[in-house]
């Protein structure tokens, strides 16, 4: 895709905005910005110069390629319906890129709506978070056609440090839904490591350098293990969509007929942050559910 083409970014949440900064300052114009958060979408057409569309055909009018970035499967259903506003009026010939975490049928059935209406859909699952999308290090996977991904490859280069073509439409979404199982999972059982070890009276930051340097090291130790032992639980990640994400996973699950008691558990923990009121904190907020003293 030559950069002379016009991009739209339809979800200007944090990933949404920061991928269209950094798309702009790579030489991509976006022309056009969409939210149902309107003000979110007016603040990021402001800084971008780019013009606000209020409706969802009119972002399709406005662009050659698209990158949806939105919340949940229902989100996402809406945003392609078949009837009534939506990114499929007058789509022949668009290219759909759909970056957000939402269930594999989801995306088959995107792809099958773009396909029957002359337009192309491609999946783009991001395991990366906020600072990335803006420096343009995210790792990507992606699914769909090969043609579909061989137009996108050039922004999704842009974008990303590394891209991964999986293969059809839900692959990107199965394995993006494993990723996350498994990030939730350590995270959780990190949070009762250190609030075990508070509770025995050890050093943090030692326990912390030891399980660095032992079995017990992990991607979620470097980016959560701190912030556990100091309560800063800024949302890069939220507990909400750490249960959406395990949530994904255990449905997969269920369809295969297997059980998964660690990832069950883990879902549980989120789910109990939702209901504590601590959904909108950073994953790693699953720690005040085990440290001693803190909320419970």
């Amino acid at each position: 895709m030559e950069r002379d083409r016009t991009v739209g970014i339809v979800g200007t949440g944090r990933m949404g905005a920061n991928i269209a900064r950094r798309l702009h300052d790579t030489g991509y114009r976006v022309a056009v910005v969409y939210d149902v958060d309107e003000a979110s979408a007016r603040a990021l057409a402001a800084e971008l110069g780019a013009p606000q569309a209020h409706t969802l055909a009119e972002a399709t009018a406005l662009a050659d390629v698209v990158l949806t970035v939105v919340s949940d499967d229902a989100s996402m259903e809406a945003i392609f319906a078949e009837a009534g506003d939506s990114l499929l009026v007058e789509c022949l010939g668009t290219l759909f890129v759909n970056c957000a975490t939402v269930s594999p049928r989801t995306h088959v059935e995107i792809e099958r709506r773009c396909a029957a209406r002359g337009a192309a859909s491609l999946e783009a699952c991001m395991a990366s978070s906020i600072p990335q999308a803006r420096e343009g290090t995210l790792y990507l996977m992606t699914a769909g056609s090969d043609a579909a991904f061989e137009r996108a490859l050039p922004v999704l280069e842009a974008m990303s440090g590394s891209v991964r073509h999986i293969g059809p439409a839900g692959r990107a979404a199965q394995v993006k839904a494993l990723v996350n199982m498994v990030m939730n999972a350590n995270t959780a059982a990190l949070a009762e490591g250190l609030g075990l070890g508070e509770a025995l009276g050890l050093d943090l930051t030692m326990l912390r350098d030891v399980f660095a340097q032992t079995g017990a090291a992990s991607r979620v130790l470097q980016t959560d293990g701190e912030d556990m032992q100091k309560r800063d639980h800024d949302t890069y990640f939220s507990a909400e969509h750490a249960a959406k994400d395990s949530g994904i996973a255990l449905a997969l699950a269920r369809e295969a007929g297997l059980a998964l008691p660690v990832a069950s558990a883990t879902l549980a923990q989120y789910e109990k942050m939702k209901t504590l009121g601590l959904g909108g904190l950073d994953k790693s907020g699953v720690a005040e559910l085990t440290f001693k003293g803190r909320r419970a």
